[in-house]
């Protein structure tokens, strides 16, 4: 069954990192449980990452419709 378009708009961002943190999003993405890709991967820890940081009430969680000018 084919997932639901996303509904919110994705940007792009530009990361650069070292030789050793690729090779272990490298072996993630072996795993097949963190995407197809070293960039997927990166994507995938970060969400779960801002989820963590959520949770334990270091974030705010966000409404769905933001505005770029808040100051949140």
């Amino acid at each position: 069954m084919p997932r639901k378009k996303n509904q919110l708009d994705t940007v792009s961002i530009s990361v650069s990192t070292t030789r050793p943190v690729i090779e272990y999003l490298e072996t993630l993405v072996e795993s097949g449980l963190y995407g197809k890709n070293p960039t997927e991967a990166a994507e995938r820890l970060i969400a779960w990452s801002l989820e963590e940081l959520i949770r334990t009430g270091t974030l705010r969680r966000r409404s769905r419709k933001t505005d770029s000018t808040d100051e949140d």
